[in-house]
């Protein structure tokens, strides 16, 4: 129910049909008793920046979710941006600081690294390869860097975005080694495909599945299946590994602690969650 005492987050994007933050966060709301809703908002680019700013005058705004394709133009909108944003050169929640600052965080990798953790990976020292060095991908090589990786190999088929991400790793995480790979999997203790390859039954395998240990995480971001073809592969040799829809309930508890809300699990969020997941 929402009343005069509703607290608003806006989810920001264009177009917002495919939004499915609405149908896990307000349903998670109306059963915990939170005063509060999520509403999309669809806000084309153009208009971006002038809105950010108008609605966060809000009396009732209590912060905003930024997707596609705001994720990056946020950056350059706000008063201070965390250390994993500025690694990853995107943001995807915005509050106001009690000084009346905007502050932003990127999650994506947040959620990423939530469900390794949660499946008993060890990351810290360990050595990761990410395959794509897109938002997503930066996302979570940033968080990756923030949890305590020893090493961190960057592979895109766009050597420049690959060596930029590099630059930046590199920048805010001095004893970090970051550098340049390709789509061997030998040697590495997680394998992260941040690539759309996946979404298409033709698409080829983003790593050379050959050369996988049976001792590798494999995590994967495509969501249009449960079992991507990389997926199937990394089970057969006897991988551990996490599905993409594990990073988009995961993160949601680090949203609502980073908006002050009571937080819960990404498992209780699945229970009550009003979306289809692919099979």
């Amino acid at each position: 129910m929402i009343s005069g005492t509703t607290r608003l987050i806006a989810h920001l994007g264009y177009p917002t049909e495919a939004f499915k933050a609405p149908l896990i966060y307000n349903p998670y709301f109306e059963q915990t008793g939170i005063d509060a809703v999520v509403v999309p908002m669809g806000c084309r680019a153009q208009d971006f920046p002038a809105f950010l700013k108008l609605v966060f005058k809000l009396s009732n705004i209590l912060g905003a979710l930024i997707t596609m394709p705001h994720k990056v133009t946020t950056i350059e909108l706000l008063d201070e941006i965390s250390v994993t944003a500025q690694v990853a050169g995107s943001c995807n929640a915005v509050k106001l600081d009690p000084d009346g600052r905007l502050v932003g965080d990127m999650f994506d990798g947040e959620g990423f690294v939530r469900g390794m953790r949660r499946k008993g990976q060890l990351l810290e020292g360990a050595a990761a390869l990410v395959v794509g060095a897109g938002g997503v991908g930066s996302a979570i090589a940033a968080s990756l860097a923030a949890a305590g990786v020893g090493r961190i190999a960057i592979y895109d088929n766009n050597g420049a975005s690959a060596e930029r991400l590099r630059e930046r790793l590199s920048r805010h995480y001095p004893a970090l080694q970051a550098v340049a790979g390709s789509t061997d999997p030998s040697g590495f203790d997680i394998v992260v495909n941040a690539t759309p390859l996946g979404m298409q039954a033709s698409d080829p395998l983003p790593i050379d599945v050959s050369k996988l240990s049976a001792s590798t995480y494999v995590g994967e971001v495509v969501m249009k299946e449960q079992m991507t073809p990389l997926l199937l592969a990394a089970r057969e040799r006897g991988c551990a590994f996490q599905v993409g829809t594990d990073m988009l309930f995961e993160q949601i508890p680090a949203y609502l602690e980073f908006f002050g809300l009571p937080t819960t699990t990404a498992d209780h969020l699945r229970t009550v969650s009003r979306i289809g997941l692919p099979g």
